[in-house]
């Protein structure tokens, strides 16, 4: 390129760095051209999310406990995405996977950590450890900063609502069937009831554990729901198992 057009095209250039509204526009219109290019393709591509073995809807109390967990702000504080270096690994356990999040709207991946990753929390630690953690943090982890959850015990769990959250989540693409729809009230009250015939309820969902959450067997609480949910994080897929190069569809 000659010295000439070297001088035209910087002088054509400055014309774009002096006008902040042109610059603007067409930095727009890079990052949008941009991004089409790259996300497009993956609504198109039947591998942008590995199906894996083991994945399934929440149940209705595990539902209403991701609800909570949301309205509290627990995301804040608490990542679940578990990154692919060995330091994670060896400290919360297998790296997470884009297929464990499918059903999460919106996901929980999150960037920051104030308190450890929770994507691999479930089975941890007993119902009594997350009900105590919760009421008085720093009962169980002298060095937390995390705040007192101790009025979630207290307030009851509103089970009207919830065929209708689960509806509301079919129409986004969870696959909940008219049969879970018409039982969220019943499979939230056995989900809290270990005494329960629960068979019905786990054929729905398997791998759903029935207990008493909050250690209240008289009253269905908002404890019992967030309890749930922390349990059941990260227990669905037998990572020993899981073979990244196979289709489990």
């Amino acid at each position: 390129m000659s010295n000439t057009a070297k001088k035209t095209l910087l002088s054509r250039h400055a014309i774009i760095e002096r006008n902040v509204t042109l610059l603007l526009v067409l930095s727009l219109l890079v990052v949008t051209v941009g991004g089409l290019v790259e996300v497009a393709p993956l609504f198109w591509l039947e591998n942008t999310i590995e199906h894996v073995k083991g994945m399934r809807p929440y149940t209705p109390l595990e539902l209403a406990g991701r609800d909570i967990y949301v309205r509290e702000g627990c995301y804040l504080c608490h990542s679940q995405m578990i990154r692919p270096f060995r330091d994670e690994v060896e400290r919360y356990g297998h790296y997470s996977l884009a297929a464990e999040s499918m059903f999460d709207h919106p996901f929980q991946w999150g960037s920051k950590r104030t308190g450890p990753d929770l994507a691999r929390v479930g089975a941890r630690y007993s119902n009594e450890w997350h009900v105590q953690h919760l009421k008085d943090p720093r009962s169980v982890v002298p060095e937390s900063v995390m705040p007192t959850y101790a009025f979630l015990a207290d307030k009851e769990l509103d089970i009207n609502a919830i065929a209708s959250h689960l509806v509301a989540n079919r129409d986004v693409g969870v696959p909940y069937s008219d049969e879970m729809i018409v039982n969220a009230a019943t499979d939230m009250r056995t989900q809290t009831d270990p005494t329960a015939d629960s068979a019905a309820m786990v054929k729905r969902y398997p791998k759903a554990v029935a207990a008493d959450f909050d250690g209240d067997p008289n009253h269905l609480t908002e404890m019992d729901a967030l309890v749930a949910y922390l349990q059941m994080l990260g227990t669905l897929v037998d990572y020993s198992a899981y073979n990244p190069t196979q289709d489990d569809r």
